[in-house]
Parts: C-alpha cells; sequence; structure tokens
C-alpha cells in the first residue's frame, strides 16, 4: 500500500474493468519505503511523493527547515532505487555552467570538448535554490522541460529517469531569490518536510546513540531494491491507468475554481491541470486500481497545486493560506458520483 497522502478511500464507482496494475512491481516500489526508513525517520508521505514524482517523470520541491533530512532522504532514495545522484549547493555566486557544464579547451588536440556539469545525473538535488539568482536558476528550465542541455548550438540529452530535487527554507528569506511563478510551474510537486513528531525525534536519537553514521548509508543496511527498469515498467502501467469523462471534467473544474477564487491573483494553469491528472494516476496505480476515482484527485490537489497559486497580498494579511483556500476549492466543487 502507498504511504499516507491524506486522501479518503475511493468512493466513485468503478469503470468497466481493465488490467489491474502488477502487484509484484507495486511491491517492489513499495519496498523502497522500507528501505529509506532504515536511513530517515517518519517522512513516508515525502518518500511516497517521490516515488510518485518518478513515475511521473516529474520535479518536487522539498520546503523544510534545516535539519530534517532533506538530503538525506534523496541521498537514500538514490540508493534505494540503485540510482545515480548528485548535490548542487546553489550560492549567489553559482554560474549556469557550474550546473550544466562547459566547454573547456584541450590544449593537447588544440580542440574545445564539453565537460558534462552535475546536471547530469538522475537525481539531481538543488539544494537552497532559492540562494541563487535567477540567471542560474534559469539554467534548469531546459533540463527540466525537455530532459536535455544545448551548449555551442549542441543538445545533450540527460539520462533518463531525471528528476530535479529542489530544497528552500521557508522561514529563512533573507539574500534569498524567490522562484518565479514560470519556474515554480514546472515542479510537479511541492511537499513540506515538517519537523518530526516526539517518537519518532527519539527514533532518531536513538539510531545515532547505537552509532548511526547517515554518510554510511551500507551500514545502515541500506540496500538497491529496485531500479530504471522496474521505473520504466511500472511508468509503461501507470500510463494504461484509465480516467473517467467525469473525473476528467472534475480536475479542469478544480483548477478552474482557483482562478476564480477571491483570496488568489493567480490560479492553476492548464499545465498544473495536467500535473493533477498525471499525479492521480499514479496514485491510483499505486493503491492498486486501473482507473482514478475522484478521491484519488482530492489526495493529490494539495501537494501538485500548492505551489501552483499565489495569494492577493489583502488576503495574506488576513491570515489566509494557499493550503485553506485549496481546502474551500475542494469543498466547493461538486464530486463527480
Amino acid at each position: 500500500m502507498p504511504a499516507p497522502i491524506p486522501g479518503a478511500p475511493a468512493t466513485a464507482p468503478a469503470p468497466v474493468a481493465h488490467d489491474a496494475p502488477s502487484a509484484a512491481l507495486r511491491e517492489t516500489l513499495g519496498a523502497v519505503r522500507a528501505e529509506v526508513g532504515k536511513a530517515v525517520v517518519g517522512q513516508d508521505a515525502a518518500v511516497t511523493g517521490l516515488v510518485i514524482a518518478l513515475l511521473c517523470r516529474g520535479h518536487v520541491l522539498l520546503e523544510g527547515v534545516p535539519g530534517v533530512a532533506k538530503t538525506l532522504l534523496v541521498r537514500t532514495l538514490s540508493a534505494a532505487l540503485d540510482l545515480d545522484t548528485k548535490r548542487v549547493q546553489f550560492t549567489p555566486d553559482l554560474m549556469p555552467g557550474d550546473i550544466t557544464g562547459s566547454l573547456v579547451y584541450d590544449a593537447r588536440t588544440a580542440e574545445f570538448s564539453f565537460r558534462e556539469g552535475p546536471v547530469f545525473t538522475n537525481l539531481l538535488l538543488a539544494d537552497e535554490i532559492n540562494r541563487t539568482p535567477p540567471k542560474t536558476q534559469a539554467s534548469l528550465l531546459e533540463a527540466m522541460e525537455e530532459r536535455q542541455v544545448s551548449v555551442d548550438g549542441l543538445a545533450r540529452p540527460l539520462p533518463d529517469p531525471f528528476m530535479v530535487i529542489a530544497t528552500q527554507n521557508p522561514v529563512e528569506y533573507e539574500g534569498t531569490y524567490p522562484l518565479p511563478e514560470a519556474q515554480l510551474d514546472r515542479f510537479l510537486l511541492k511537499l513540506n518536510l515538517p519537523l518530526p513528531e516526539r517518537a519518532h525525534e527519539v527514533e532518531v536519537l536513538a539510531r545515532h546513540a547505537a552509532g548511526f553514521d547517515p554518510r554510511d548509508l551500507r551500514a545502515a543496511g541500506v540496500r538497491p531494491v529496485a531500479g530504471a527498469g522496474a521505473l520504466a515498467q511500472a511508468r509503461a502501467e501507470v500510463a494504461r491507468v484509465q480516467v473517467a469523462p467525469e473525473v476528467l471534467g472534475y480536475v479542469v473544474d478544480l483548477c478552474r475554481a482557483t482562478r476564480q477564487s477571491p483570496s488568489l491573483s493567480l490560479g492553476v494553469s492548464p499545465r498544473g491541470a495536467t500535473a493533477l491528472l498525471a499525479t492521480s494516476r499514479a496514485w491510483a496505480w499505486m493503491s492498486g486500481r486501473p482507473y482514478v476515482t475522484p478521491d484519488d484527485v482530492k489526495a493529490l490537489a494539495h501537494p501538485t497545486l500548492r505551489h501552483r497559486v499565489q495569494l492577493r497580498a489583502e488576503a495574506e494579511l488576513e491570515g489566509v493560506t494557499t493550503e485553506s483556500v485549496l481546502d474551500t476549492v475542494l469543498a466547493s466543487v461538486p464530486v463527480p458520483r
């Protein structure tokens, strides 16, 4: 079973039967959660969100205060999936070529050769992405959308799978460059990593007291339980998940309702609607169903849409949040039955 991203059980009637998702494949990807749990405590929902993003070929924005294991989460996920990962610390002096790569002159051959940047990996951890200037942030746009990097007029494809996992601190904004709406819209999900509950925090300390070293995942028992092949098979099955016309209309109605909300100056774009459809299909597949229900859409609405809307200044002053606006939209739009 998938991890607890909030969502009620399905209530809509099932469409015509189709091929059910492979139980073995679902168990394989489900085992990723257990592996990550050997190193990261209490972030099951975030792990599930990252797996959903991989199934949808999307990117993720992780938001949380320092010290909630954002970097460890990505490193452990890559180890459990046997994928390559690189980490870039985004700073004010970082240049676009430091990420994408650049042409380097070779004195022996008297020619320029391309030296790949850290973006040529499976999981790119863009740590504190809002601490680098817009021109460097923008260097990821082509990679995120086209899955390639163009240097000197030549397009160079990125590995498959490829996912950008960007992090940002929600409480410290001095000296930062907020991501523009156009770039935020390119992230499939925005996942909030909360501070752990008391029991989870006690477990973290107990592990460290017993000798846990976050820099040595192998010693913690983390092993590859899936890989790129399993992800490719799962993506093919997700693409066959059926969506009834009524559910398609429900997704559109939710997104259109955000554009009419008096509390928002920016609603969800059509790209956001396609993102919600994609994540709902992946969630349905992880739940073992070959069709999407309205409750699948509800379960993924917050993480898929929260970063695609913008509050009006007056609403923000009144204490309104994007989460409360999305709750209101979900409550006001009729659910198909």
